[in-house]
């Protein structure tokens, strides 16, 4: 199990968004914050951060509870937790 993992990649991993460019994109556009600090695609996400994405009508935030390369879908709700 990783300790880190860059945001975009866990943007997908955790099904917050369905491909990994668009996550690449939405943090490239000023659309993803990490802790309220805004991040770019390559910043490292921590166990406990909490990560909101801001969409065109609608914002969802999440704290990360774990970091893992792979996960199925099933299990997707030990990665994150929606506050």
């Amino acid at each position: 199990m990783a300790e880190t993992m860059r945001i975009d990649k866990f943007l997908k991993v955790s099904r917050l968004i369905k491909r990994r460019t668009v996550a690449k994109k939405a943090c490239e556009d000023g659309n993803v914050f990490v802790n309220d600090s805004e991040v770019k695609p390559g910043n490292e996400v921590t166990i406990g951060d909490i990560i909101r994405i801001e969409y065109n009508e609608s914002t969802v935030k999440v704290k990360v509870l774990t970091i893992k390369d792979h996960v199925k879908k099933e299990e997707v709700s030990d990665l994150i937790e929606y506050i």
